[in-house]
């Protein structure tokens, strides 16, 4: 019996051609439809727009004798325009100003309506600024990196490189020999058991299976069978027609018929029918899924090495459970043409690229940094007099701990924003934006305060000014660093750079008022006073001398600083909706984001599968808030013995471990923007959080005080005053031209250190 397909008369295929090149026309430029078309047509010689862009390259458009009338507005996918020119007015011409007006027009592509809200939220002031995607990116639109980091490991193809590699090599002293040595002892163990023979076979194939598992395959007896009778659908022949030198787009080949043998009828299988496969459940299986599952998580957890997790994965579920005389290794011929489909075939166990893997769209490293936030919790609730852990230990994981959450905290603020509209986006970042610090210095001011020490004020007064210090200075340095020695020069919008620094001009400015007004009106307060020459009218000798406005005048403090501070809390945030409503209302042009689909129009809806939905967001923000608080309330618990006992200065704490560490994912999606070429929302990602420090944080560390007083006064000492208002004139210099390159950054990144030695060798504060 066979399966004839029907042919088309000639006629029937021209107007098969003609109907679907009509629909092209109504569809080309949504994104869920460009993958209708098997071929496009590029005339690099005839471009209709001027000169092409330097990051679209060649324009890929339908044959013009189809639709001559569209083919030069055809894009398969949406774009995210952000260009400085003025607005155009018809579609048309705000095309062709794109393309002719290259240098300062900077494109994006974009999948779907809803990266396209996340990526002009990324040019939003008051934003965070989020690298990853919020949807799933369909697999025949990734990279050829990113399908090779999400394969199944079940696809034999066709192999150039010699799979003799160094991370191969490293695998067989790694996993490979004890794996295989697992195999090995179970092999005698099921041929005594004489109903289990055949296991015993199997066990001995695998066992040299896994001593060097590349370029072999594991398949199915009866999928070979049937392999070997129908040729693979992934192999296609495409036939191309020319008339009259023309091109058109192939969408029906010429009538082929195919005569495709019955296949036989799949017989019910007697596997689990057998005794000899209890005893192999019994004796054999559980000894290797123990092995299989250590050698998951071990490969798991190294990253880079997630090709062996997927492998003993496959093994472990699929392999160990069929019938042993269906299971077949054979070598993978070299010289194959078509991609064919296993049960399991790997080619390496190293890939360096692992480091982009998502699952569900969590980066790698965030997903296996979670079991340590539970973990931190579970010792350090149940080990409160340190019989297993120390103090310290106890401090560094639980810092540890914070940056995944901080990871799923800014994932969560970039999906609700990119799927809401703009008043819950602001409302969203302005609250949760600044939850991960908040906690900390919420929780350290509140166990001082318990305590009746001053050095936990101190330590969040560090951790305060090491923020600003590590988003004015590092962040951007070690962003123009990294992008410059990529694209040796990068520019940015000098406007919004503008802003942002005008901006922070006014924070510290706000911030640092009480301590000069202090400064001026307090007291000087010395100690280690001594006359040697023992008259009183000789003059002392003094050592430590500061000015203070809590020794010897508390009337100062309670009628001119208090109320001071209490209106720079209300001024800060005014100006910081002031900044909201300048940038993203009034003077929006500063940025001039548009969305387009690429002629003109607005970006479709198009079908996308979000990886977090509102509401599961939503529930990830408030389990990794709760969860950050714990965690900072167990580094505030176990810091004590590290500030008292430690020759490190507290200062030096404060501005790096404290202040840094809970911005890593800022720190990797600013440096990421700069290897793409983003510079400017590099450098704004620093921006936004150091504004959200002074305009955000710190008036509600005071509105906190007010309602609760912990003691908290907005007085700073003179290192914290100098080190921001120095840095702050730095990068306001840096950010005049408009240009940055890997000597800028690393001036930002060597001034960086150089106030962290001056903090490393300063001697601790006084409270301490």
């Amino acid at each position: 019996m066979s399966y004839k397909t029907s042919s088309l008369v000639p006629g029937d295929v021209d107007n098969l051609r003609r109907r679907s090149v009509a629909e092209s026309t109504d569809t080309c430029c949504d994104p869920e439809h460009h993958h209708q078309f098997p071929r496009l047509q590029v005339y690099p010689e005839r471009p209709c727009l001027g000169p092409q862009h330097p990051d679209l390259g060649p324009v890929a458009t339908p044959s013009p004798d189809a639709s001559a009338q569209h083919f030069c507005h055809f894009t398969p996918k949406c774009l995210l325009a952000v260009h400085r020119g003025a607005h155009c007015t018809s579609p048309t011409r705000h095309v062709e100003e794109g393309w002719h007006d290259n240098t300062s027009r900077t494109t994006i592509r974009v999948d779907n309506e809803v990266e396209a809200h996340r990526e002009a939220n990324n040019y939003k002031f008051g934003f965070r600024k989020w690298k990853g995607n919020v949807t799933e990116k369909p697999i025949e639109d990734r990279s050829d990196i990113d399908k090779e980091l999400h394969t199944d490991l079940s696809i034999v193809k066709q192999q150039g490189a010699s799979v003799v590699t160094f991370g191969n090599i490293a695998y067989v002293f790694l996993f490979g020999w004890w794996i295989s040595l697992f195999y090995i002892l179970i092999c005698p163990v099921m041929f005594l058991t004489i109903c289990g023979a055949s296991y015993g076979k199997l066990c001995f194939k695998l066992a040299w299976y896994f001593l060097w598992p590349f370029g072999n395959s594991i398949e199915k007896v009866s999928a070979v069978n049937r392999r070997t009778t129908v040729m693979p659908t992934n192999c296609e022949i495409i036939q191309q027609e020319q008339d009259g030198g023309d091109c058109e787009p192939l969408l029906v080949s010429s009538p082929i018929e195919l005569h495709i043998p019955a296949l036989p009828t799949k017989k019910p299988s007697k596997h689990w029918g057998r005794v000899s496969t209890y005893i192999w459940l019994f004796l054999g299986y559980p000894v290797l899924a123990i092995v299989h599952s250590l050698a998951c998580v071990l490969s798991w957890l190294l990253v880079f090495t997630i090709p062996v997790a997927k492998m003993n994965g496959r093994v472990l579920t699929t392999v160990l459970l069929m019938a042993p005389e269906e299971v077949q290794i054979h070598k993978v011929d070299k010289t194959v043409v078509c991609e064919t489909r296993v049960i399991l075939c790997c080619y390496q166990a190293f890939n360096m690229y692992y480091y982009k893997y998502t699952v569900q769209g969590i980066n790698i490293f965030a997903l296996n940094l979670l079991p340590l936030v539970f973990m931190t919790l579970i010792i350090g609730y149940t080990d409160r007099e340190h019989k297993h852990l120390s103090a310290e230990t106890m401090f560094t994981i639980a810092i540890t701990s914070i940056i995944p959450l901080s990871y799923y905290i800014g994932m969560g603020i970039a999906s609700i924003s990119a799927q809401s509209n703009f008043a819950v986006g602001a409302v969203v970042n302005a609250t949760f934006g600044s939850i991960a610090e908040m906690t900390f210095y919420i929780t350290a001011l509140l166990r001082g305060h318990r305590a009746g020490s001053k050095c936990y004020e101190e330590i969040v007064k560090a951790a305060l000014t090491g923020t600003l210090l590590g988003c004015i200075l590092f962040i951007p340095g070690i962003c123009m660093t990294v992008g410059g020695i990529k694209h040796s020069e990068q520019r940015f919008n000098s406007r919004s750079a503008g802003v942002s620094s005008a901006l922070l001009f006014i924070s510290i400015g706000g911030v640092f008022a009480p301590t000069l007004f202090s400064k001026i009106f307090g007291s000087l307060v010395c100690e280690n006073c001594s006359n040697n020459l023992g008259n009183a009218s000789a003059p002392f000798v003094c050592n430590d001398c500061h000015y203070s406005t809590s020794q010897t005048d508390s009337h100062l403090i309670l009628s001119n600083i208090e109320p001071l501070v209490y209106t720079i809390s209300v001024l800060l945030p005014a100006s910081y909706l002031i900044g909201l409503i300048f940038t993203l209302k009034t003077h929006s042009h500063i940025y001039d984001i548009q969305i387009s689909d690429g002629h003109g129009g607005h970006v479709h809806a198009g079908h996308h599968v979000v990886h977090w939905s509102r509401w599961r967001a939503l529930a990830v923000l408030i389990v990794a808030t709760v969860l950050m608080t714990c965690c900072a309330d167990l580094c505030t618990e176990n810091i004590e013995p590290i500030l008292t006992h430690s020759s490190i200065s507290q200062y030096f704490i404060g501005v790096t471990v404290l202040a840094m560490v809970p911005e890593l994912p800022e720190i990797v999606n600013g440096v990421q923007f700069a290897l793409q070429n983003n510079i400017s929302l590099s450098l704004e990602v620093g921006s936004c959080i150091a504004v959200q420090v002074c305009m955000i944080q710190i008036p509600l560390l005071i509105l906190f005080n007010a309602f609760y007083d912990v003691g908290f006064v907005l007085v700073f000492s003179d290192i914290h005053l100098w080190a921001s208002i120095f840095s702050v004139i730095l990068v306001n210099y840096i950010f005049m031209d408009g240009k940055c390159d890997y000597f800028q950054g690393t001036a930002l990144v060597a001034v960086y250190l150089i106030i962290l030695a001056l903090y490393y060798f300063a001697p601790s504060p006084r409270s301490c």
